[in-house]
């Protein structure tokens, strides 16, 4: 082929040319996937070697995020407040601050009654049964705030540090500074099954970071987890069309230069084509024991159950297989099939909402920690479990919560984390945090932490400052870490 015949053929669009001479890829596919270079810096990671976005030894290698999509209520689950239960119906005795709604009630006591479990004797509500078996594990930090009290925003807020889009998620974060021990899998993915939290899929991007920094999402009920992932030519057929692909792309090099874009596409390529063999064995769990699918709740009768469980059992295999960082989706309740993306999120009909995504979530999540630990993965693996903010303690109409900023529950558990331990306080009404207030920024700080990484040293310039994923604030929560002795 003549250059110049190369130079007419580069003016075609990269999604033209993957669709007409690369098999059909799809964006998905080519979305957040490793590059060689990245990959092979995380390799270190098995030898516990400090990565140069590191500053001291790593108590953890990947993260898996369990996002309660839609805001759950603190004081229902994991921060009891007696009071409401002796002032059940009697107005608010502070101010309330604007909520999204503004049709506020009463105080409303919790349906659910609370009781101490494991040595620690952590506080867990009834809706978790499965959960408080592992209440030893647990930190859980019942002062976070947010700056967003509406979803779209508290989304990007909690994945971001920044409330409006166009900024690198935490996963995107992550893998930028730690990369993957697997090339032939994404540094970040993102099981979708839940569909995309409001906000859409923009707060799993990579914003001004590279790319392939971006999250893979896979559909993991579907026949294809990623579209035409399954090839539909021979590999050495398909190996010349990527060759050829390379080619062009080089020679567009040559002529302009260094481009991140570029050397992007040429190694997702790459990536994409391993891909097509990693990921259909990734989520062939036909050899997982039937032991194994009961612990995830996959002989629930319950759908969701069985949904969330596949998602947590592929989150053991990514772990297993060196991905940096999973996120689990919560799917939309039975009851309300239409509310996709924020299924937490009970304005009315607290007590069956609630219940409801309890019981999605509670047995796959609790199975997942077991499993971790059984297979030696606990102290390698930081969980975390967060909602973008709580909900009010007083009700709005007569059944339901309005979103609360001001003082709400997360947990994590694994690598690095100290067990049995709470962590900051709200008011006796669970309205506003009160003790060891904390924020999304320390949150993200602490998980850079566990991973071996200074959250104020992994930073990227763009548009003439340094940016990072805790932006200018966050302070590492040292009361919940493991003693470093």
């Amino acid at each position: 082929m003549s250059i110049s015949t190369a130079r007419d053929l580069s003016k075609i669009s990269r999604r033209s040319l993957l669709g007409r001479n690369s098999t059909g890829f799809g964006l998905m596919a080519l979305a957040g996937l490793l590059s060689g270079r990245v990959s092979r810096a995380g390799a270190a990671d098995s030898g516990r070697e400090l990565h140069p976005s590191r500053r001291h030894m790593p108590r953890a290698k990947s993260v898996i995020f369990c996002f309660m999509s839609g805001g759950v209520s603190a004081v229902d689950t994991f921060d009891p407040k007696p009071r409401l239960a002796r002032d059940h119906g009697k107005p608010m005795p502070v101010p309330i601050r604007p909520t999204m709604f503004n049709a506020n009630g009463s105080i409303m006591a919790s349906p659910w009654s609370f009781a101490r479990y494991g040595q620690s004797g952590l506080p867990v509500s009834e809706l978790f049964p499965y959960l408080a078996t592992c209440a030893d594990d647990l930190a859980v930090v019942r002062s976070m705030t947010s700056i967003a009290n509406e979803h779209a925003q508290g989304n990007y807020f909690l994945h971001t540090g920044f409330s409006l889009a166009g900024y690198p998620s935490a996963g995107a974060w992550c893998s930028y500074g730690l990369g993957s021990e697997n090339e032939n899998l994404p540094g970040y993915v993102v099981l979708a099954g839940g569909g995309a939290p409001l906000g859409g899929v923009g707060i799993y991007g990579s914003g001004f970071l590279p790319a392939v920094h971006q999250a893979s999402q896979l559909l993991p009920e579907q026949a294809d987890p990623l579209p035409n992932i399954r090839p539909r030519e021979s590999a050495d057929r398909q190996r010349r069309r990527l060759q050829f692909v390379e080619q062009m792309d080089r020679e567009r090099l040559a002529e302009r230069g260094a481009s991140e874009q570029l050397e992007s596409a040429i190694r997702n390529y790459e990536t994409a084509f391993r891909m097509q063999t990693a990921v259909p064995e990734l989520v062939d769990l036909s050899a997982e024991t039937a032991a194994t699918r009961r612990l995830y709740g996959l002989e629930s009768p319950v759908r969701e159950t069985v949904a969330y469980g596949q998602q947590c059992l592929l989150a053991r295999r990514l772990v297993e297989r060196g991905v940096r960082f999973i996120e689990l989706t919560c799917l939309a309740r039975p009851a309300d099939p239409g509310q996709i993306g924020n299924p937490w999120d009970q304005h009315g009909g607290l007590k069956t909402g609630h219940a409801e995504m309890a019981r999605q979530v509670d047995q796959p999540i609790a199975g997942l920690i077991q499993d971790l630990k059984q297979r030696g993965l606990f102290e390698e693996t930081v969980i975390v479990w967060a909602g973008e903010f709580g909900r009010t303690p007083f009700a709005q109409g007569t059944d339901g919560r309005d979103h609360n900023p001001f003082g709400f529950s997360v947990w994590l558990a694994g690598g690095g984390i100290r067990g049995g331990t709470v962590l900051g306080a709200t008011d006796e009404l669970g309205y506003y945090a009160v003790e060891d207030i904390s924020t999304v920024y320390d949150l993200w700080a602490t998980v850079l932490h566990v991973l071996g990484v200074d959250h104020e040293s992994l930073t990227y310039r763009f548009g003439g400052r340094d940016f990072r994923l805790t932006d200018v604030h966050g302070q590492v929560l040292e009361k919940i870490l493991q003693s470093s002795g």
